[in-house]
C-alpha cells in the first residue's frame, strides 16, 4: 500500500465517538478516530515494510503515527531516528506506548530510556520511563543491567512525589515491571512498591485509575507469573 492509500484508509475507518475517548484522554492534536483493533487490521496489509511505516509516522496524525509504531521495526532504527519519534510524539499514547514499544527493541533502548527519563520535558520523560519498563518485558534477565535498574528503583523512592502527573504515573508503571517482568529483582521491587505507596495520579475526564504497585506485582506472584517475559513490547 502507499501512504495515500493508507491514510484514506484510516480516514474511512475514523469514529467520531473515538475521536471524542481519544479528546477526553488528552489527544489535542489531528486524528480520524480509529480504534486499535481496526488498526491492527490495517497493520496485516504493511506489515514489514519499513519506509512505508516511517513515512506514516511523518505524517502528524495521531492513528498514522500509533500504527507506525506497530509497523516499524525498532531494531533497524538509527538513535537519531528514535530521537526523532521521542521528540514528536504529541500525546500519551505515543509517547508512553508507541515510541517505547519500538525503541525497546533497538540495542541502544536503556541508553536512549535513560537520556529521555531525565528530561524535564514530561512526555519524554515518560516515553524514557516507558522504554525502560518495555525492554525490562522482553530482554532476558541476563542481558539487563541489574546494577542500573537498582539504581532506578531508588530514584523513583526519591522523585515520584515532586515528578510530574503523568511522570508519576510512568514511574510506578516502572515499579511494577520491575516486579513482574525480572524475577531476581522482585523483593527490591517489591520494597519500592511498599515505600511508594498509593501514587495520586490525575486521570483527568477517565475512568482510568493508576494501579498499586504493591497490588499489582502480588498479583502476578501470586499466579506464578513473575519472570514471565513477553514477546513484544507493542500493544
Amino acid at each position: 500500500m502507499t501512504i495515500d492509500e493508507v491514510m484514506a484508509e484510516l480516514k474511512s475507518l475514523g469514529k467520531e465517538r473515538t475521536v471524542a475517548t481519544y479528546r477526553r484522554h488528552g489527544a489535542d492534536g489531528d486524528l480520524f478516530g480509529v480504534q486499535i483493533g481496526d488498526l491492527k487490521k490495517v497493520l496485516k496489509k504493511i506489515k514489514g515494510d519499513q519506509e512505508l511505516a516511517l513515512s506514516l509516522w511523518d505524517t502528524g496524525n495521531g492513528d498514522a503515527m500509533y500504527l507506525a509504531g506497530l509497523a516499524a521495526d525498532g531494531s533497524l532504527m538509527t538513535r537519531k531516528q528514535l530521537d526523532g519519534w521521542a521528540r514528536t510524539a504529541w500525546w500519551d499514547m505515543l509517547s508512553g506506548y508507541s515510541v517505547p514499544g519500538v525503541a525497546a527493541e533497538n540495542e541502544a533502548a536503556c541508553s536512549l530510556a535513560l537520556k529521555w527519563l531525565k528530561m524535564k520535558d514530561p512526555k519524554r520523560a515518560c516515553t524514557g520511563w516507558s522504554t525502560y519498563s518495555a525492554v525490562l518485558s522482553i530482554r532476558p534477565d541476563d542481558e539487563l543491567d541489574h546494577s542500573e535498574i537498582k539504581s532506578l528503583l531508588k530514584t523513583v523512592e526519591a522523585e515520584i512525589d515532586s515528578a510530574p502527573n503523568r511522570v508519576k504515573y510512568c514511574m510506578n508503571a516502572f515499579v511494577i515491571s520491575v516486579g513482574s517482568y525480572v524475577k531476581p529483582l522482585l523483593n527490591a521491587a517489591k520494597a519500592t512498591a511498599k515505600k511508594i505507596g498509593v501514587v495520586e495520579v490525575d486521570m483527568g475526564d477517565t475512568a482510568c485509575q493508576t494501579p498499586l504497585a504493591t497490588e499489582m506485582i502480588a498479583k502476578i506472584e501470586s499466579m506464578g507469573r513473575v519472570g514471565k517475559k513477553r514477546k513484544t513490547a507493542k500493544c
